[in-house]
């Protein structure tokens, strides 16, 4: 029976070997320690970030509902990929059997999706927040975000299950080195010694949709509030919800550049040291980022932040 099936690919001598960052860089221990300062700097500023919300009660309502949304799936994915490769550096060890690169590959697609329709509603919030302020506590009531988010995480994981099973039912007979610090699918794919074209069709279509949605309801949100700000009569009114928009138009362009060079640029636009480079930086770099963009361009965040402190000290 031919090697195309799951089971087939579970066995010892199928386990995957990650190359990763390590073999790429002449000071494996300095690279290690970098990374593991910042996995650490990431994981308390969300961490700090959620409690500082969930503690404030003036932190309560929607945008800060989202922002706490996307700091708890910033610490799940980069804790899906970063321990690991830690861990391996440390043990010497860089095998991955097929089992947990597919566990791997699903939670980080959805965890991704996920973010994706989440910017998505993020935005939205902000156009009813600037463009339609009377209604807003209507229009974005707590049954609504609540809608909102679990959509989010429902189409993000719709992603996982359809590219997971496909992506590992395939047989992988060639090397079972992947160039990469973790199971991504297009480094995965590469090791197949099956026809991958339909897949890859099927998967640059699923991603265009799960970029193109999100996309269009962001772009459309932004040029509706850049029309609304504009109109303002108040200075201190446009500097606050241009302050407020920017930050999350930051977060977006380095999320979905990220995406829309790793899932849809031709191949003749990548390699290896190219792919895990921009890896890098949005599986460990943004979420450290988020949580200071968040927070230090946030005059009610960084007031809590400040009283905590205060009480802490007395």
């Amino acid at each position: 029976m031919e090697n195309t099936t799951w089971v087939s690919n579970h066995t010892g001598q199928s386990d995957f070997n990650l190359v990763g960052l390590f073999s790429q860089f002449k000071h494996p221990p300095l690279l290690c320690l970098v990374i593991f300062v910042v996995f650490l700097m990431a994981l308390s500023g969300n961490t700090i970030l959620i409690l500082l919300i969930h503690c404030h009660v003036h932190l309560h309502n929607p945008m800060y509902f989202f922002i706490t949304q996307l700091s708890l799936m910033d610490v799940m994915y980069i804790s899906v990929t970063v321990p690991k490769m830690l861990m391996d550096q440390v043990m010497g060890v860089n095998k991955i059997s097929a089992p947990k690169c597919g566990i791997q590959i699903f939670l980080y697609l959805t965890l991704v999706g996920s973010e994706f329709f989440l910017l998505a509603a993020m935005a939205y919030d902000r156009y009813v927040a600037i463009c339609h302020p009377l209604r807003y506590p209507v229009l974005m009531d707590h049954r609504v975000c609540l809608l909102l988010v679990s959509s989010s995480w429902f189409l993000g994981s719709v992603d996982g299950f359809i590219l997971t099973p496909v992506t590992m039912t395939f047989s992988f007979c060639r090397s079972r080195e992947i160039h990469h610090f973790f199971c991504e699918v297009p480094a995965v794919m590469k090791l197949s010694c099956s026809d991958t074209s339909l897949y890859e069709t099927l998967m640059y279509l699923c991603c265009v949709l799960m970029l193109l949605i999100p996309v269009t309801i962001i772009s459309s949100s932004y040029s509706f509030i850049l029309f609304t700000i504009h109109r303002m009569n108040s200075a201190e009114g446009r500097k606050k919800a241009f302050a407020t928009c920017s930050s999350h138009m930051m977060v977006v362009i380095l999320f979905y550049g990220a995406a829309i060079y790793t899932y849809m640029l031709p191949t003749s636009f990548h390699s290896p040291e190219k792919d895990m480079i921009v890896s890098v930086f949005y599986t460990i770099f943004t979420p450290v980022l988020n949580p200071l963009i968040y927070s230090l361009r946030n005059k009610d965040v960084t007031r809590a932040l400040k009283k905590l402190l205060n009480v802490g000290s007395v």
